[in-house]
Parts: C-alpha cells; structure tokens; sequence
C-alpha cells in the first residue's frame, strides 16, 4: 500500500492542469529493459541468427531505432539512462569501484544524483528493479526505487543464487530448489512478482526497469539451450559477419551500400599484447571447436533472455496492461571483446585456455568462467568496428525498440534513422508520463516521442570513456582511442569508420575538437593519464 506522502503527492499532480496527461489512469506503465554487453546485431530484427520471437514481435509492433548511442561501457551507461546525464556529471565517467580523484571519475553514483525513479516515484508510480546495478552504491532503495532484486555488482555467477539479493533488507527473496537457479530467470521471477504487487495499487501505474545480466560473460546457460546452437557456428566469425550483413541489408537496419569493416584490432588486458582478429580460416580445428562452442554459449544466453521478456509481455498482455505500457528496450553497450580473439577462461588472471573433446560439454556450465573474445564480439557487432570499451561505433551503437501501442502514432515495424542516446530516455519517459519535476530541467537529452516527428537538426552527441572519446555531430563524427589523434568520418556513406577524412577536412577536426573540449569543461570531462587508465583496466 502507498503511504500517506505517496497519496497526497499523487493526488495533487491529478489535478495539476499543466500536466500533458492529467489523469493516474491515463498515463502510461513504463518497463525499461537492458541487456548487458549485446551486440549490435544478435537480435534477430537486426540480423542476427539468434531466436528471438519476442523482441522481433516487440519491435514488429513498434519503432527500431538504428542510431541508438551509448557510453561504450556498462556502469557509465546505466548512470547516463538512470539520471538522463552524461555519466561524468554524475561521478561514473570509469568504472563503479575505481575512484580516481577526479569529480567525474568518483567510481560511484553521486549522492545528489536524481534517478528516473526518484522523480516517477514523487509523480505517483510504484518503483521496481530487477538486475544489474552496478552504480557503485550499495542500495538501488535509496535512488527512488521501492523493491530491489538482483546484483549490485556485475553478475559472474550465473546459477549462484547467492549472488543476488533482495532489498530493502526485510523482504525476502524467492528460493530455489537445488540445481533449478538460473540468474535471467530469477530476474525475471522476481520482475513478476513486483508486476504482482503493483496490481495491489490499480490506481498508480508502475516503472519496472529490468537490467538482465545476459550476455555478459560468464558464459554460462541450460545445457539444453547450448546444445541447440552447438553447430550453429561452425563456419566462423567471417561467415557469421557476411550472413549477417546480408540480413541487415534485407531488413534494411543498414543502407544497401553497406560493407563490412575489416576485421578489428584487440589490446589485451594490461595492454602488453595487441593484434587484430584472425580469418577464422587459418586457426587450429581444436580452436574453431573451442571458439565455436563460446558463440553457442553466447547465443543460448541471448535466446533464454528473449524468453524470460516474453513471460513478462505475456503478463502484461494477460492483465489487460500491454496496450499502455511504454515498452523501451536496448542494450549497455557493444558487444564485449574482452581480452583477446580466444577469450579469457579464469577471472583472477584472464588466461585463455583451449578446451577440447569432453571438456567442450562442460563449458557454460555451473562454475566454468569463459568470455566469447574479440572475433565473435567483432562479429555481433557487425557491420561496425570495435567494440566495449571504445568509442566507435561498435563499442557505443545498440539496437534499440520503443513499443507503446496506445502511445505511439507511427506505423508498426517502423525503422528511424535519427541520431539518439541514452541520455534522451529520462525526458522520453518524463513526457509520456505527464510528469513535471524541477529535476528535469537542464537535462541534455531529447523526448525521444517528439524526435520521432521532429528531429532536431545536427544535434550533437559526446563520448569518453578511459581516453577513448568522439563527437557526433550530424553527419560528421570525431573520434579517437586513447592517446591517439582524431579520425574524421562522414557517417552518411561510411559509418562502418573506413575511410578517415581527417586531412582532407582539417577545420572540420578542429571545429568538432573545440565543442568537444567545450562539453569536457562542463560535464567534468578529463581523460586519466595512460598509466592510470591501465591501473584500473579490468574485466567488469
């Protein structure tokens, strides 16, 4: 039951005439789901080979956005979609855990930061989690949201339940019978139960935002869904990438005119070795095998977490809720490359190990610890180049699905080509909810509703992430790794980032180097020295 505050609150904002939707009943639920380390095109409504019936459906019903931008990496991306800030204005511009004396690099969500449930909250709507945290605070309950279930670190133990917990500590997590615990299906287990509890209040719609952990590494899943693509990716990552460009091409997610980039180049953990991914024609068969299996692995992940999402669209569905449920689903960043080509097998020490014969059947299964390495990520991400971490386009671009049958006037299966980003999520979801905080203003974000008809004209867009960094600004982007000088692309014939134009437009390089310095100044924006950056250069 809501308390006294959440009724008067609640009750006074019904009758605030300035609201764009004035009544409790009228305004929409909001369901928020994140993937963890998805690439750009496993799902199958962007090309991939990969089952996933639900969000096709979702986004046969509903708008693809193919220039959906992140930050590049996990905890700076969950800060920017929770405060609809660039993550440095709030502490987060590393990694959850890595302070490193600077206001933007604090490695934990500031104390003053105000999330989308905090102000969702204040306007009348019950408040859920259920997932990923990762924000560097121990409790989710003290940024707006009622009910908590889930890590607060990144998950690495997939059918641990121990890893997860319940918040606020006097509520009591589901338990499990020996052997029957997955993480994806907990997460959402217990995403039903708030739905459950929400249906408690009928006259206060709910935020659930539900941050799966799947497919970040451990790769670990059901056996039974391993099995299923074990020979699905047998002819390689060169094969994979082809097929899927195809696909793309078909769907049209990308222009008809479209190439792949070349293979992309890795660095490995500590930086002591780089390379740049093999033709998967010239490796070893015992390593094709071992590779082979890590996709599998990868894909069944994909595949469980589609499923787990329909059990909650059919509940909504069921209940009557689906039609007015403001549905936005995306992913953190690129696909994780993490460390090298083959992977990385222990986590204390990210060696890489070669599996063969029996001990194929075993990994992704209980305490195995695999990665899916640099040539599938590169692969997931295609047509892109590079990945988490970096700020190209494979590290920062995410598939992205809005669906909202009551709310949005667009044809089904809509596909918009419209430059977006996170941070525009909180003011998306701030509209369609009819709600006015003083929190929202100053937000550098963009209803992404009111994009849709009206798309701003070059707008521009930045990124950092430990000393990678890039402008967006209409057609041009300005981007470098770390230490590195600038490379200049026109994304309208080339956003696969081939041809580097930066010498040919040299007051273009300037032009953007200047409002990207400019935004640094404002958003506490300062690139870490090298030395620092490979200090805290870990798996997250």
């Amino acid at each position: 039951m809501m308390n006294c505050i959440q009724y008067f609150v609640s009750a006074f904002l019904c009758l605030v005439p300035s609201l764009a939707i004035a009544q409790t009943e009228q305004r929409p639920n909001v369901l928020l789901l994140l993937a963890d380390d998805l690439g750009y095109s496993d799902l199958g409504c962007f090309g991939g080979e990969i089952e996933t019936p639900i969000l096709d459906n979702l986004a046969a019903g509903g708008i693809r956005l193919t220039h959906f931008y992140t930050t590049g990496r996990c905890c700076p991306s969950r800060a920017a979609l929770l405060t609809g800030k660039y993550p440095h204005r709030v502490g987060l511009g590393h990694m959850a855990g890595n302070d490193l004396g600077q206001p933007g690099y604090r490695g934990r969500l500031s104390d003053e930061a105000i999330t989308m449930a905090d102000d969702l909250g204040k306007a009348g709507y019950r408040t859920f989690m259920s997932g990923k945290w990762h924000l560097g605070t121990p409790d989710p309950t003290k940024h707006g949201f009622e009910q908590f279930y889930g890590t607060l670190v990144s998950a690495k133990r997939f059918f641990d339940p121990d890893h997860f917990l319940r918040l606020p500590r006097d509520q009591t997590a589901r338990t499990y019978v020996e052997g029957s615990f997955y993480g994806t299906d907990a997460v959402t287990d217990h995403a039903l139960d708030f739905l459950e509890m929400s249906r408690q209040t009928p006259d206060q719609p709910f935020f659930l935002y539900i941050a799966y952990n799947a497919p970040h590494f451990p790769l670990q899943a059901p056996k039974e869904l391993i099995d299923k693509y074990a020979d699905k990716y047998k002819s390689g990552w060169d094969s994979l990438r082809r097929d899927r460009l195809k696909k793309m091409k078909q769907l049209k997610i990308i222009p008809g005119q479209t190439t792949l980039s070349k293979r992309s180049t890795w660095t490995n953990y500590g930086e002591t070795k780089t390379g740049t991914n093999p033709a998967w024609d010239v490796l070893s068969e015992k390593r094709r095998k071992d590779l082979s299996r890590r996709m599998a692995i990868y894909a069944a992940m994909v595949d469980r977490m589609d499923q787990q999402i329909g059990r909650v669209i059919k509940s909504l569905r069921d209940n009557g809720e689906l039609s007015n449920t403001l549905i936005i689903f995306t992913s953190d960043n690129g696909a994780c490359f993490e460390w090298d080509p083959f992977g990385f097998d222990i986590s204390s020490s990210n060696q890489n190990i070669l599996h063969e014969d029996d001990d194929l059947n075993v990994m992704g299964t209980k305490g195995t610890f695999h990665s899916v390495g640099s040539g599938w990520a590169n692969a997931s991400n295609t047509p892109w180049r590079m990945y988490k971490h970096y700020n190209h386009e494979g590290g920062i671009t995410s598939p992205a699905i809005l669906h909202w049958p009551k709310g949005l006037d667009v044809p089904g299966g809509t596909i918009k080509t419209l430059p977006a980003h996170l941070i525009d999520i909180y003011p998306t979801v701030l509209t369609a909810s009819g709600t006015q905080n003083p929190s929202a203003q100053g937000l550098p974000g963009t209803d992404l509703l009111k994009m849709l008809h009206h798309p701003p004209q070059k707008r521009m867009l930045f990124f950092e992430h430990q000393g990678n960094r890039a402008v967006r600004h209409g057609k041009w982007k300005l981007v470098a790794f770390d230490d590195a000088p600038w490379e200049l692309y026109d994304l309208s014939i080339d956003r696969t980032e081939s041809f580097d134009l930066a010498a040919k437009f040299p007051q273009k390089v300037v032009e953007l180097d200047h409002a990207w310095t400019e935004w640094g100044k404002r958003n506490h924006v300062t690139p870490i020295p090298k030395d620092l950056r490979v200090r805290y250069l870990k798996p997250d």
